[in-house]
């Protein structure tokens, strides 16, 4: 009998370290997965082109490039400047505290993009590029195209995710570890759709000779059946897709297919609330092109000699008629700019101008709630004073305007004397106050390339990523922008 236990406790005890072994086997090999299995490129055809080139320099962009795009604001040249600025808390578990990495492994990113290896038609082939691949080799800056300049620019952010994407993969390229891009979509936090609709409704959507239709329109009729083609897509109906519309007027034909996607948006002004809204949708900043101030070179508020500054279309439609009744109440004030502007005549350097000398810069709801004009202040460091109703801000629930812009309702600021009584009764150290917030909040609306921690692209993934994991709060600081404004003046 003992003979017959004592096997058993041998049995048993082999048994015991097969079943460890196997464990410790099991153990290793998941994490030799994790580590290797997805960190190659999406699309596999830019996967060849990863060259090992170091690099730190930022693109830069021809300002005399043909200008095709029918906004009203006026723009020129500008510059890129690195910069380094700490990112506002998410609301998220996962932390958002991303450093730039030279690689990025797919464990630290922040969210996970699959993306479309759509033709080189669809994006950087609109830009002229002759490349023999479907993507750049986004290692070396001499191989990237440039965007136009001009008012093209300011919806260019397309073009600057879509690089950062693909430079996440790309070794020697610095940038944050907050997006990287998988392999695999059933692994992805959402999928990214590489058309650059922005350009393509600017330089395409005429008809050009016989063609019965634009380029443009063709390019939206093909996604639209490449999207409803494939599983990922059809799996969730499009919920879990992040395509750029930040034109107004992009993705005319195609926008009624992508009522359940997350959309990419200027703002809301000319979509119905069932294809675009604030629960799902993430609100991008324009691209400034006036020439960004230094922090070290910003003019005080003794220095800046006009009070308020306005320069651009002033006889719009719609709810830009505002713009027009301001003219006349205010256009005769002694320390007052407001006049008719164009990208025409030095249009832009003119605007730069204006506005690093003057202390409040009017942001007026034009053809739509919002403009670059905007974001031309800020990088001026000019406090803006937002007369939009409709207005919808990019990254408002992280960012409080109220602490560097003033908010003033359409209905008081047509009322005489209102504004400027307003205005001139702020006082210096308040003033003050706001302008060293702008000085720090700035950097939170600069593309480039690479990007950085806590600009604004690496803003806009965190905003996607708030959209996907976070709880809206439903726009608490959108209705209370005016009650906060006026609070923090008064304060």
């Amino acid at each position: 009998m003992a003979s017959i236990a004592d096997k058993g406790v041998f049995l048993s005890r082999s048994l015991a370290y097969i079943f460890a072994i196997s464990l410790l086997f099991l153990i290793l090999s998941i994490s030799l997965l994790f580590q290797f299995g997805d960190n190659s490129l999406v699309p596999r055809s830019f996967y060849n082109l990863i060259v090992v080139v170091n690099t730190s320099a930022y693109i830069k962009h021809d300002d005399n490039a043909n200008d095709n795009d029918n906004d009203d604001d006026d723009y020129d040249e500008f510059e890129h400047k690195s910069f380094s600025t700490p990112f506002v808390q998410s609301c998220c578990n996962k932390s958002s505290d991303v450093k730039p990495a030279m690689f990025c492994d797919h464990n630290q990113a922040l969210l996970k993009v699959f993306m479309y290896d759509l033709p080189a038609s669809f994006h950087f082939r609109l830009l002229g590029w002759k490349g023999n691949q479907n993507w750049p080799n986004v290692s070396n800056l001499s191989e990237i195209p440039k965007y136009p300049g001009g008012l093209n620019l300011q919806h260019s952010v397309e073009y600057w995710l879509t690089l950062d994407l693909l430079s996440s993969v790309t070794r020697d390229v610095s940038r944050p570890c907050t997006a990287i891009l998988v392999q695999n979509s059933s692994q992805s936090d959402v999928i990214f759709v590489p058309f650059f609709s922005s350009l393509s409704y600017n330089r395409h959507s005429k008809n050009r000779g016989n063609g019965k239709i634009s380029l443009d329109k063709m390019l939206q009729e093909n996604l639209v059946k490449y999207l409803k083609s494939r599983n990922e897509w059809r799996r969730l109906g499009g919920k879990n897709h992040l395509i750029m519309a930040h034109h107004p007027n992009s993705m005319l034909l195609a926008r009624k297919h992508f009522g359940s996607s997350m959309l990419v948006l200027a703002d809301f002004g000319r979509y119905p609330v069932r294809i675009a809204n604030v629960d799902k949708d993430v609100i991008a900043p324009y691209k400034h092109v006036v020439r960004r101030v230094d922090v070290n070179d910003s003019p005080s508020f003794d220095e800046r000699r006009l009070l308020v500054y306005f320069q651009g279309a002033i006889y719009r439609k719609d709810g830009g008629m505002i713009r027009q009744r301001l003219y006349y109440l205010i256009k005769d004030e002694k320390d007052v700019h407001f006049a008719f502007g164009s990208v025409s005549s030095g249009g832009v350097r003119k605007a730069s101008r204006g506005m690093t000398s003057s202390k409040f810069c009017l942001h007026i709801a034009g053809d739509t709630p919002s403009s670059n004009r905007l974001f031309d202040a800020i990088a001026s460091h000019c406090v803006p004073v937002i007369i939009s109703d409709d207005i919808e801000l990019p990254f408002e629930d992280v960012v409080d305007y109220s602490k560097f812009a003033i908010f003033v309702h359409s209905s008081d600021a047509v009322e005489k004397g209102y504004l400027m009584k307003l205005l001139r009764g702020i006082q210096r150290h308040k003033w003050i106050e706001m302008w060293e917030r702008l000085k720090e909040i700035a950097p939170y609306f600069e593309y480039q390339y690479p990007s950085q921690a806590g600009d604004a692209v690496d803003m806009i993934w965190h905003a996607v990523h708030r959209k996907i994991c976070c709880l809206n709060d439903k726009g608490v600081r959108r209705r209370n922008r005016y009650r906060m404004s006026q609070k923090f003046l008064n304060s």
